[in-house]
């Protein structure tokens, strides 16, 4: 029987704030969800009235056009970046005067480096790309739920059914996008930048420490997006695998059979996780405290292509993932990753 460690009471008031951003941020995307549902049975006129807005509101997760500088620039979200703590290295310039698809990998099991680079000033994306504005493209099913969707909303997350990067790609709902969301932004502006967190639900059933399995084979739809609307830039998160504990689901057993017809119905993933506790290290809902490097790849320019064949389509998602893998190659070696590992795309 595992000895519990218990956190001491000296801990400087430093990271006990750190703790509590990184315990506002889990209780938003962990606990919020099921509560809403449970509280709802008690709630009912509020929900009625909520529903009425959430139906006078639905384009809102579409156009992304609720993101708020001063939510994204909080003080909290530097709390929350350093308790890992987590930093973003810049590669090489991004030019503001065009748009960027970034691909992040790995999921992990809630995207910590995703959502703190390209949701908030944290690790100080605005002084590092100045000029750009960043988006993130994320599940639908992350707006189903109340009040949480607001919140996600300020971060600038938005609904992109299609950059869900299947080999559908662009669907019919691109074509409601083009006029009225975030494709029609990046089709009309520059300097904007939409983060797609490629592996999706899936990927997070791949969460685990000196894993590099990454759900990227059959995932062409961000390239048709690319095509149409300018560069790409491949990007990894090196310790994002490492912040939870999964219990071992490995293909082909029962419980990952579940858990993917869990997914397939539901949109979303189940991991089973263990982290931390508030007050002591053994077990918990929190992340471990380990550090996560965003390292920003080089852009891939490419030539704008209205309607890209499916050769050019595969030529570009080739040409990614060589980049992806020269981009992990190069940095591996700096945060403690052996020179023999490689990433294995599925």
């Amino acid at each position: 029987m595992a000895v519990i460690e218990f956190a001491p009471l000296n801990i400087p008031l430093e990271r006990r704030l750190q703790t509590l951003a990184v315990v506002h941020y889990v209780f938003f995307f962990l606990i919020a969800p099921p509560l809403s549902i449970f509280l709802a049975i008690y709630l009912l006129w509020i929900n009625i009235l909520y529903g009425i807005w959430l139906y006078y509101d639905r384009d809102a997760p579409i156009r992304g056009y609720r993101r708020m500088k001063w939510f994204q620039g909080s003080v909290i979200w530097k709390y929350f970046a350093d308790y890992f703590p987590q930093k973003l290295i810049k590669t090489a310039d991004l030019p503001s005067d065009r748009n960027y698809i970034i691909g992040a990998h790995p999921h992990g099991i809630m995207s910590l480096g995703t959502f703190t680079t390209f949701c908030t000033n944290g690790t100080g994306f605005w002084d590092k790309f100045p000029g750009l504005t960043p988006y993130l493209a994320t599940l639908p099913g992350q707006f189903l739920f109340p009040f949480r969707r607001e919140y996600i909303l300020l971060s600038g997350s938005s609904y992109c059914s299609f950059a869900n990067c299947c080999n559908r790609g662009l669907s019919a709902f691109k074509h409601y996008c083009r006029k009225q969301g975030l494709l029609n932004l990046l089709n009309n502006q520059k300097g904007l930048v939409l983060a797609i967190v490629l592996g999706g639900a899936e990927e997070a059933l791949e969460c685990r420490h000196d894993n590099y399995d990454l759900i990227l084979r059959k995932r062409k739809g961000f390239v048709r997006l690319a095509l149409e609307t300018g560069a790409l830039v491949p990007c990894y998160m090196f310790g994002e695998n490492d912040t939870y504990n999964q219990v071992s689901n490995n293909r082909g057993t029962l419980l990952r059979k579940l858990q993917v017809t869990f997914r397939r119905y539901a949109g979303f993933s189940t991991p089973i996780i263990f982290g931390r506790g508030i007050f002591n290290y053994t077990f918990g809902v929190l992340p471990f405290r380990t550090p996560i490097h965003t390292v920003v790849g080089r852009p891939i320019n490419v030539k704008p292509t209205p309607n890209p064949t499916n050769e050019e389509v595969d030529a570009l998602h080739e040409t990614y993932c060589e980049e992806l893998n020269k981009l992990f190659d190069e940095n591996k070696g700096k945060y403690g990753i052996s020179h023999d590992t490689k990433l294995h795309f599925i």
